[in-house]
């Protein structure tokens, strides 16, 4: 099912998202209904306070951000209680978006490797290290596990500069092709 994608401005965004267990209810089609609404939204990833569940769950899929002859670097994953262990290299800054903040992209440096422990789709526990597009996917939506948001990473002056546009999109005054759900409308 495509669920509606909530907006900038809802407090859920700004929430820590809490630990499930598999027995958390309806966790399954959760997953698949977050891969729906992510990619009929043409998004590489989806955080469980996106469509305003306040808990430790997103998705990804970078192989779209990879060319066809190495899609097989991409990374199409569930992330279950994700921890990030540590952040490693050189930042690096490259144009971020976000579902819930439409129509606004910013260069967002992020550092380019990333070691995480999380569970799968399965309860399996992994931990594994990411780097590149598919490290800076996952520390994006860990950010909104974390109640942090891409903007958080931007200066003051350009965050002020923005504020007129979040606003516009807290209320719904924001041409999107995909469901969303505004706190101000």
């Amino acid at each position: 099912m495509f669920l509606p994608i909530v907006a900038y401005g809802d407090p859920v965004l700004r929430k820590m998202g809490e630990e499930i267990d598999k027995d958390y209810p309806g966790l399954e089609k959760l997953i698949d209904d977050m891969f729906e609404t992510m990619e009929k939204s043409k998004g590489v990833g989806l955080a469980a306070p996106q469509i305003g569940r306040a808990i430790r769950l997103f998705v990804i899929d970078s192989t779209k951000m990879y060319d066809e002859e190495e899609e097989h670097k991409g990374v199409r994953e569930v992330f279950i209680n994700a921890e990030i262990i540590k952040e490693t290299g050189t930042d690096w800054a490259y144009e971020e978006g976000c579902l819930s903040i439409p129509g606004i992209r910013e260069d967002v440096s992020r550092k380019p490797k990333v070691r995480i422990r999380y569970m799968d789709r399965q309860w399996k526990e992994h931990e594994k290290e990411f780097d590149d597009m598919n490290a800076r996917v996952i520390q994006h939506e860990y950010d909104h596990i974390e109640g942090k948001l891409f903007i958080d990473h931007l200066k003051p002056l350009r965050r002020s500069l923005l504020k007129s546009k979040l606003e516009k999109i807290s209320k719904g005054d924001v041409d999107v092709s995909y469901r969303m759900k505004f706190p101000k409308k």
